[in-house]
């Protein structure tokens, strides 16, 4: 009564063909489809003789493994005569509901649609109620049955998943009662318990009813799902367009890119043929001078990485089918191939038919047969109609997935054979659709109007008569096409018009002689605008608006080129200066304000708004001032006190201040300009502000809010002091904390208690774009409400932190010296000997030369531009459909600001290098450096550099690290490197660019201050490496090899996680003297000045490695006080971020 079936389940594999391995190289793949049909087949050979019932290709995240595995299944029931049930379950990977090769569920549904499955669902990756919306897609698209069998939850903090029988059935629940599934199960965190619950939830509710089958359709897929019959163009007309211009026959600049191997800007056409609104993407590589069957290949494998290619199907056209054939096993999608036909004999015809379908992609089959092409109505009806008996009737093509190509032939060629070949492809186009039910009819539309190449306009003329008759009148579906050059037969001239249905429809003798006068009076038109004989019109611009609506332009477009004359006219039709601010200049920043809160508008347009509004503001200031001092003098006033600090117009005061020792304020700069875009007034009082300074800053201003700012973490323990202070001294307003080092924990835990009150809280500020919402909230009229939740989420915060330190087991430090890193230095000898030892100032490095080694990442991160996936990360950012497009702004702006600094010498390096004989201290927890191998040999210690080590237990038996344990002990030859580096020039830039109120160019050059000085470390690295020490002089690694750290050796740097004590700069810079010999100062927290600076140490032993050193005991404190000869108390304000236990 109670059947069991064994399910044999095929994975995913370890591989992925659809995605890249290899940053630098968007074409490589580290598996090939017929490899994995091989693996998959094999797999399949054992699960059935070992019992299974049924086989499911499970846990999909690369629709192309799938489709591989499902080919095998193909070939194995095949070749055995059997019929087994085959289901599919597919992955999504988060909330963008995607696969991770990127494809929708629909998508990825249409992709396997073609092998029959019995059931398609989703499984792993999500728990139940985080798949709900995606159930529900593919539940309305799916033909068969649909099953989930989700994660118990989310997986928690331990890798574990929390959900309980009861929850995991709850959360099914939905499924059943919306009537979506017909199977249901549990994957990762389920047990024989939670199925139970799950089982006798499910036991109430009927099964999901299988879809009634309608008219076929075809039913094509890129990253996205595309439904033909559904298609309408942009001309809105029910047809499919397939861009045709990477097609080396249709555009000579795609020819000349791909045999120059160009992929990259091929990408560029591809790209915008689908903006244009191309459907479909045709890809022909046919050249005699190119080897087809290799550029076929990579084309497709990077066009598949190309989310603004591969969203749409694509059209893999070649004149030989084993190019085509290469193609298609690299696309996840399900494309067309163009094209088959009998012209190679029935038998082969057959095969590559049968080929094509196992694949699952539609085809193209052209009006040939072994007699030649059809050109007459006749010869392609009956071609055709021969092609769609073998195709359906022998082969069990599906009917939908054919489109026949009857030849759209040359009109116009003067010839009076070729002049009927309009009216035949028309007439031909609609028999063939009433002969061959569900089919499509395509053809190559730019072959009509070959005659006329070279004027666009009359080819596109013949081709907008031609369509309208043949999709209107005959049902033409497809068609190859530029899209972008489309006219619809309502755009066109009337004697043109008149001219293009006499030669499509043959209507006269004359026709061809008609459309050539015309093509001559467009040819000369042509040559006279080159010539600029023809008067050009002009285009609307918005100079052409009023000066108040050129403001509001202006500002939301970041646009400061006209803005003082704007400004003046502006001025001059206003009743006085201050409407100029509050009508227009005011208007457009509610505007940016309103785009940047709604996430329609990013950091780097709101920096550029800002600028021109300081600009306006700023020639307006001296026009309000006289204004305010001529009232003055009407009431009777002394205009000498005229107070130039009023600000009583703004919506609130806020103080900004970088705490004491801290040099950096890129961060507190951005924070600053937004908040000021939304009319808040900003006193910015700098970096390295001590408490005393802030709060007498906030006293005399009299703000509302004030932030404290910070990157190191000794500013950490500055930002409770500031918060003690305030709290002593009386201070009511609330306290915001944010920089890079700052944390919402740190702040629950260390700083809140000290000062958090409802009427003034202290809260953590991720980055700009929350900060308006904060400062509103707080000044707003729900306060309260937005502070009690403040506090509630920070107590409970506090209250978890105290219960993690109360479960977490922590070594002894005795017993984390002995579980240490022990390296066999006799088995893995230290390096040799550096080059030069002793101490080397670099100061030929110029800005052009540290430019490859430039890591873009962060750039966009500080200014809060983030792509989603697949577009994280530079270059894919400018990719992306939010954010793409103002990330390349972005970037050619820093580009053409690099290129000044370059030409001018504005910004330049310098740096000094170390490298001593170094030794491991006799207790393995310092390191001893030595001036020369005499003194090491003597015994006589230039300086020691103390460190840290873990100490928080481990689940694994991996060791408990410190650097210490990457220099060898005494008794061998070991060294020691490292090096400051610093980017000068800044500063300066930065105050010519504030004078000038230019916010967005200020941020700009700091950014790439911060860009340049840590590319400048990279290149100093390696030339440590290859160089100046020597240890791996054969080094040949790309510069974004190095990016990815994989050169042999470490560069950490001290006050980060390997050794997060920044005193030890004290020592690196008595050893290297980086402020005599590069000019690189410490501050009094041991921040680096200039802010772009950069230190580190360099292991150059193969197993040193990165790692954390987490939180260490007060017994590792105290013997690292003594090592250090410090004040214990001190020691432990240095290091209070990483004590496991509250001092003192």
């Amino acid at each position: 009564t109670k059947p069991r079936f064994v399910v044999g389940a095929i994975g995913p594999t370890n591989r992925t063909a659809s995605i890249s391995p290899s940053v630098e190289d968007p074409a490589a793949r580290n598996v090939h489809f017929d490899e994995l049909v091989e693996t998959y087949f094999e797999q399949i050979v054992g699960l059935v003789d070992g019992g299974s019932d049924i086989l499911m290709v499970e846990t999909i995240f690369d629709t192309l493994n799938a489709k591989a595995a499902l080919y095998a299944v193909g070939e194995y029931l095949e070749a055995t005569g059997l019929d087994i049930p085959v289901f599919v379950s597919g992955t999504l990977v988060d909330q963008s509901g995607r696969t991770l090769s990127g494809q929708t569920g629909e998508a990825f549904y249409v992709s396997i649609r073609h092998a029959k499955p019995m059931c398609v669902g989703l499984n792993c990756a999500l728990g139940a109620q985080h798949m709900v919306p995606f159930v529900e897609r593919l539940a309305k698209c799916v033909e068969c049955f649909v099953h989930v069998y989700s994660n118990a939850g989310l997986p928690n903090a331990m890798g574990g998943y929390d959900d309980t029988p009861t929850d995991m059935a709850e959360h099914n629940r939905v499924f059943f009662e919306k009537g979506w599934l017909n199977m249901v199960g549990g994957c990762c965190g389920s047990t024989p318990l939670h199925i139970k619950a799950i089982r006798e939830m499910s036991s109430q509710y009927a099964p999901r009813k299988l879809p009634d089958v309608g008219r076929p359709k075809m039913w094509l897929s890129g990253l996205e799902d595309l439904v033909v019959d559904d298609v309408h163009n942009h001309l809105g007309l029910p047809f499919l367009n397939v861009g045709e211009r990477c097609n080396i026959s249709g555009s000579l600049k795609f020819k000349k890119l791909m045999m120059a191997g160009d992929y990259g800007t091929a990408m560029d056409i591809a790209k915008k043929q689908v903006e244009d609104g191309a459907h479909v993407l045709d890809i022909n590589v046919d050249d005699g001078m190119l080897d087809g069957l290799a550029a076929m290949q990579k084309f497709v494998k990077i066009a598949v990485t190309e989310p603004e290619v591969s969203k749409v199907p694509f059209m893999l056209d070649a004149s030989k089918f084993e190019i085509v054939l290469a193609g298609l096993k690299w696309c996840q999608g399900k494309p067309i191939v163009n094209s088959i036909s009998l012209k190679v004999g029935e038998e082969l015809f057959k095969e590559q038919a049968t080929l094509l379908r196992k694949h699952g992609a539609a085809i193209v089959v052209m009006a040939f047969d072994e007699e030649g092409q059809a050109a007459t109505e006749s010869e392609k009806v009956r071609i055709c109609k021969r092609s769609y008996d073998i195709l359906v009737n022998e082969v069990k093509f599906p009917p939908e997935d054919i489109i026949f190509d009857p030849n759209v032939l040359t009109i116009g060629t003067g010839m009076e054979e070729h002049a009927n070949y309009g009216v035949d492809f028309i007439n031909a186009t609609k028999t063939i659709k009433e002969q061959c039910p569900y089919v499509k009819i395509s053809g190559g539309i730019s072959n009509l109007s070959f005659g006329f190449r070279g004027v666009t306009k009359i080819r596109e003329s013949i081709h907008a008569v031609f369509l309208h008759h043949a999709i209107i009148e005959s049902g033409m579906d497809v068609g190859i096409v530029n899209a972008h050059e489309m006219y619809h037969i309502n755009e066109l001239e009337p004697a043109l018009l008149k001219a293009s249905e006499d030669l499509v429809f043959n209507k006269s003798e004359g026709a061809t002689e008609a459309m050539l006068v015309l093509t001559q009076k467009e040819k000369a038109i042509i040559e006279a605008r080159k010539k600029g004989g023809v008067e050009v019109i002009k285009e609307k611009s918005w100079r052409d608006l009023d000066s108040r609506k050129r403001l509001e332009h202006a500002l939301i477009n970041g646009i400061s080129e006209f803005v003082n004359k704007d400004v003046e006219e502006a001025r001059q039709v206003s009743n006085k200066p201050l409407d100029v601010i509050e009508g227009p200049l005011m208007d457009g920043m509610n505007i940016v304000g309103d785009l940047f809160g709604a996430g329609k508008m990013f950091l780097p347009q709101v920096i550029k708004s800002a600028r021109v509004m300081k600009k306006a503001v700023a020639y307006l200031l001296p026009f309000m001032e006289e204004e305010k001092k001529l009232k003055m003098v009407e009431d009777g006033l002394n205009p000498d006190d005229f107070d130039e600090n009023d600000d009583s117009n703004y919506s609130g005061k806020v103080l900004m201040a970088t705490v004491k020792g801290d040099v950096h304020d890129i961060g507190k700069n951005i924070v600053a300009v937004v908040l000021g875009c939304n009319n808040f007034k900003v006193y910015d009082i700098g970096v390295m502000c001590t408490c005393e300074k802030i709060l007498k800053a906030a006293k005399e201003y009299d703000v509302d809010v004030i932030g404290l700012s910070g990157l190191i973490t000794p500013s950490l323990d500055e930002m409770v002091d500031v918060a003690k202070e305030m709290s002593k001294g009386g201070f009511t307003q609330p306290l915001l904390i944010g920089g890079a080092t700052t944390s919402k924990m740190h702040t629950a835990v260390k700083i809140s208690p000290n000062y958090f009150t409802l009427g003034h809280p202290v809260i953590h500020v991720l980055d700009a774009s929350r900060s308006v919402t904060v400062v509103s909230s707080l000044l707003g009229e729900n306060k309260e409400d937005f502070v009690t939740d403040i506090m509630e989420e920070y107590d409970e915060m506090r209250e978890d932190y105290y219960a993690g330190l109360e479960d977490r087991y922590f070594l002894t430090f005795e017993q984390a010296k002995e579980q240490g890193l022990k390296i066999d230095f006799d088995a893995v000898p230290p390096p040799p000997a550096p080059r030069k030892v002793g101490i080397t100032t670099i100061d030929t490095v110029k800005i052009a030369d540290i430019v490859p080694y430039i890591d873009w990442n962060p750039f966009f991160q500080t200014w809060e531009l983030r792509g989603r996936y697949p577009n994280r990360g530079y270059p894919k950012i400018f990719n992306d459909e939010a954010v793409g497009g103002e990330a390349k702004k972005l970037f050619n702006d820093a580009q053409s600001m690099m290129k000044e600094i370059i030409e001018d010498g504005s910004m330049s390096l310098k740096g000094v290098v170390g490298q001593f004989p170094a030794n491991r201290s006799s207790d393995g927890e310092d390191v001893h450096v030595y001036e020369t191998e005499e003194d090491r040999e003597a015994g006589k210690v230039l300086n020691t550099l103390c460190m840290l080590r873990q100490q928080a237990e481990k689940e694994s038996e991996d060791p408990y690290l410190s650097q210490a344990d990457f220099i060898a002990p005494a008794g061998y030859k070991d060294h020691l490197g490292m090096f400051a580096v610093s980017c000068f020039g800044c500063d300066d830039m930065v105050k010519m660019y504030e004078a000038e109120n230019d916010d967005y160019s200020k941020i700009m050059a700091q950014a790439l201050a911060d860009r340049f000085v840590e590319a400048f470390a990279e290149y100093l690295h390696r030339d440590i490496r290859t160089n100046l020490w020597g240890y791996a002089a054969s080094e040949n690694l790309k510069e974004e090899d190095l990016l990815k750290i994989k050169y042999e050796g470490i560069r950490p740097a001290p006050g980060y996680p390997s050794q997060p004590d920044h005193t030890e700069k004290k020592t690196m810079w008595d050893l290297i003297k980086a402020e005599e010999l590069a000019g690189i100062e410490l501050s009094e927290s041991l921040s680096m000045m200039p802010a772009s600076s950069v230190s580190a140490l360099v292991f150059a032993h193969p197993q040193s490695t990165y790692f954390a050193v987490g939180q260490v005991g007060k017994d590792q404190v105290t013997s690292y006080a003594e090592r250090k000869k410090m004040d214990l108390s001190l020691t432990e304000r240095w290091l209070s971020p990483i004590l496991n236990y509250e001092r003192d």
